[in-house]
């Protein structure tokens, strides 16, 4: 079995919208997906897209090299569901910025297919790229690329001068999309009075200025403070409520990525190696990378009570009595109800928003998960 052939299988087996991809034929979008990857390959060097042809596209990297080829993304497919928070990580190297700059259109690939719901930018022109691009798409990046004669207004309202809108439209709603990020009061200061967090404030404004529909994130918050970070991710998922768009986020900080993620890509030398939530990722790696990626993720900050419960009614346990504490929901995290169930000292239910149980959880195995990483280290 390939590399692939065993991510897919993994994946597949791990999520629903991964197997869709999967499956994904060449020439056709996954369906009910907002952006979607079919074997996507970015090859770099001389004749790159025929020496994949004369391999039918199934090569090795020992016979990349060989050709003088890099393969930065190398049969990746993938899809990306409407208003989701999709995260791409992997070591410097792994082929996650490439990845998103083939998926932005700003490189072209080498093999496979992109579609932007039924677009597909290996087929459409310059133009029709060009107004996808400009119309359509979001993009904010680790360093801020601010344009330092111009105020923070002229900023932001800058992708709707090159638009052609006029000025007084694209004034009025550079003003409202800087309330929007909290930067109302600002308009007239340029980038060197703001700081660090405020100046990514006015990336992040300049990006949702023309309303995309899918808002790619390339490590936007790395070059922040620790403190600063912080805030701009409460104040990401904060937008992503009201906005609902759809995200593709590089990050390498794991704990970054179980903030704010639906799901997660792992790259690995240009491919995927497993897609899922961050719990899957932890509770059921694909492969020895991944399992090596996430061994330090604390893993009370991921596991669910899903994970831990046992199942079966609360009452048949002795010392239970269900009706003295709040029950536990399945997808309530470890370190959100670890408190209440080990200050009771007995098994807790879990009930879904509907009533329905679960199961139960013992204070023993939140004890575990608590200890873990202690023991670990």
């Amino acid at each position: 079995m390939t590399h692939n052939e065993a991510t897919v299988d993994a994946t597949n087996a791990a999520t629903p919208a991964a197997a869709a991809s999967a499956g994904t034929g060449a020439g056709k979008p996954a369906e009910q997906a907002k952006l979607t990857c079919a074997n996507v390959w970015k090859v770099f060097g001389d004749n790159a897209e025929g020496v994949l042809d004369s391999h039918g596209g199934e090569i090795s990297d020992d016979q990349l090299a060989a050709a003088g080829l890099v393969g930065a993304v190398q049969d990746v497919s993938l899809d990306i569901r409407q208003g989701e928070i999709f995260i791409i990580m992997g070591l410097s190297g792994s082929g996650k910025s490439t990845l998103v700059r083939c998926m932005s259109g700003l490189i072209p690939i080498t093999r496979g297919h992109i579609f932007v719901e039924s677009q597909d930018l290996k087929t459409i022109d310059e133009r029709q790229l060009l107004e996808l691009r400009r119309h359509k798409m979001g993009m904010v990046f680790q360093h801020f690329a601010l344009l330092p004669h111009l105020t923070v207004l002229a900023n932001v309202a800058f992708p709707l001068e090159v638009q052609g809108v006029d000025k007084r439209t694209r004034d009025q709603k550079a003003r409202e999309t800087i309330r929007m990020v909290g930067l109302e009061g600002r308009e007239h200061n340029f980038p060197r009075q703001l700081s660090g967090g405020q100046q990514q404030r006015v990336g992040i404004a300049r990006a949702l200025v023309i309303e995309p529909d899918i808002w790619f994130l390339d490590e936007p918050f790395s070059a922040l403070d620790p403190l600063i970070r912080r805030d701009m991710q409460d104040e990401f998922l904060r937008l992503q409520s009201m906005l609902d768009k759809t995200v593709v986020f590089i990050t390498h900080d794991f704990s970054e990525a179980i903030k704010l993620a639906d799901r997660i890509a792992i790259m690995h030398e240009g491919r995927v190696d497993q897609i899922g939530t961050s719990e899957e990722l932890v509770t059921r790696p694909a492969t020895n990378y991944v399992a090596e990626f996430t061994k330090d993720v604390p893993r009370a900050k991921v596991l669910s009570a899903r994970s831990l419960m046992v199942p079966g009614p609360v009452d048949a346990v002795p010392g239970a009595a269900p009706h003295d504490v709040k029950p536990v929901a399945p997808g309530e995290l470890v370190e959100h109800f670890a408190p209440r169930v080990i200050d009771r000292n007995a098994p807790v239910p879990v009930v879904d928003d509907t009533g329905t149980p679960h199961g139960h959880v013992h204070p023993e195995s939140v004890m575990n998960i608590l200890l873990e990483r202690e023991q670990q280290s």
